[in-house]
């Protein structure tokens, strides 16, 4: 598997966050990537940073996204944001380096939650225009 950053995405990340007024998650400490050749099934996937790794570096909470090439990079546009608000939406309030499951307590991460999020957007969209 091949890992490079992913500026494209990133810059996508940070607007997402803004436009969706996701003030809980520090954009700065998000970190696109782009695999490729990975053998997974996944559009993207996220990756948490544990407590005890944020003790031992002495770092803050930081949260990769990682997307795979070979799928995320064939979607349409507007499938891509999708991809994306159902990543950020692994992060929680709390932006402590722990993932918010598919289910959890109430707060469900599916279709519908991204959809709902994604037509937020359109909407912002629309308004500026």
């Amino acid at each position: 598997m091949e890992l490079a950053k992913a500026p494209d995405v990133q810059k996508l990340i940070k607007r997402l966050i803004t436009e969706l007024k996701l003030s809980h998650i520090s954009a700065n400490q998000v970190i696109c990537f782009r695999s490729k050749l990975a053998t997974a099934k996944a559009y993207a996937r996220i990756w948490s940073f544990p407590r005890i790794w944020q003790m031992a570096l002495e770092l803050k909470p930081h949260y990769v996204i990682e997307v795979l090439s070979e799928h995320y990079d064939r979607l349409p546009y507007e499938e891509r944001l999708k991809v994306l608000i159902h990543e950020l939406l692994h992060i929680p309030k709390t932006f402590s380096g722990s993932l918010v499951p598919h289910r959890n307590r109430g707060r469900k991460i599916d279709r519908r939650n991204v959809e709902q999020l994604f037509n937020q957007l359109k909407e912002i969209k629309k308004a500026k225009l």
